[in-house]
């Protein structure tokens, strides 16, 4: 971590050479032109000012100078619109094996769940070299999770999953900020972000206690709230409730007549908010367990939901 005064975040991750090949083009364009604009003020300034041997002129029109402002900026601005254009359809493209870890923001700390189950609180271990993805929800404001030597800012939504991803490629250690006002502490909300060479990073999550998988916990969760009662144990025929074997990504009709694909936001409304969204040909018996759950319960129970996504479906049972 750079402790020393920067006029510019360092880059550390794949992202950043792009942002800043496009944040340094649009300063040098916003230079030149507030420099070319205030140089002809003033030599217009001078040169025409009034005085004795002032002649005024009718003005006349001129039609390559009206051309001319017109198409370099509108070639500016197109060129401008494409190139970060892109930048973004490749940032907002995840990689489909990126290493996936849930962030919980809260007033006024990060919490961070690694795939095998690992927790930690303002500090997240990443290893270099390998896209990591961020999924993020807020358990009560706004967040913004911010980490300005890998260029990446996203907001962290109460009630609404949002994700982001970065590849770091130096290690070493890089501050995290909540770039979103979200309460008195604001600016204590920071952490760190440890970027570890693979084989210590493996070395450092198979460290300290064993903690339970998200899987495992999600399916002692599961138990613990009896929802087999009505869904089976998730892989069997179902009784009240929809079968859940299988369903994540799956299009699921509703009662309205439309559908919709079973993410993880359609899983967690569908447990804080069964009604919301009734699977057809179910009735609306299920109870909320808004306020019961938090939302590392949540990841948890999520994560025991996609598990059974392989499972074999019963024949003839009834589906969502």
């Amino acid at each position: 971590m750079d402790t020393g005064f920067r006029i510019h975040p360092e880059q550390a991750s794949t992202a950043a050479p792009q942002v800043d090949a496009l944040y340094f083009f649009l300063l040098g364009v916003s230079i030149f032109f507030t420099v070319l604009i205030a140089g002809l003020i003033v030599y217009f300034a001078i040169r025409f000012r009034q005085s004795a041997k002032t002649t005024r002129r009718p003005m006349e029109g001129n039609m390559a100078l009206e051309i001319t402002w017109i198409v370099v900026p509108l070639v500016i601005v197109t060129m401008i619109f494409f190139w970060s254009m892109s930048m973004y359809y490749d940032m907002s493209r995840i990689p489909e094996d990126a290493l996936e870890i849930h962030v919980v923001a809260k007033q006024w700390m990060w919490k961070f769940q690694h795939p095998l189950g690992r927790r930690e609180i303002d500090t997240l271990h990443v290893p270099a070299g390998r896209a990591v993805k961020l999924t993020m929800i807020s358990q009560d404001v706004i967040h913004s999770f911010f980490v300005p030597a890998f260029r990446v800012k996203q907001d962290v939504l109460p009630g609404r999953y949002s994700r982001t991803w970065f590849e770091a490629t130096e290690p070493g250690e890089y501050h995290l900020f909540c770039a979103e006002y979200c309460g008195t502490s604001h600016s204590q909300m920071i952490g760190r972000v440890v970027v570890m060479p693979q084989a210590e990073y493996q070395t450092w999550l198979a460290g300290g206690p064993k903690p339970d998988e998200p899987q495992a916990a999600g399916e002692a969760l599961f138990a613990r709230l009896r929802c087999g009662g009505c869904h089976g144990d998730g892989r069997e025929a179902p009784k009240r409730g929809p079968l859940l074997a299988g369903v994540f990504e799956r299009r699921v009709p509703l009662q309205s007549g439309t559908t919709v694909t079973a993410d993880e936001d359609y899983l967690r409304q569908s447990i804080l908010r069964p009604d919301a969204r009734l699977v057809a040909g179910f009735e609306p018996m299920m109870p909320s367990y808004q306020g019961q759950l938090g939302e590392e319960e949540m990841n948890d129970l999520i994560a025991y939901l996609k598990s059974l996504g392989h499972a074999a479906v019963p024949a003839g049972a009834n589906q969502p």
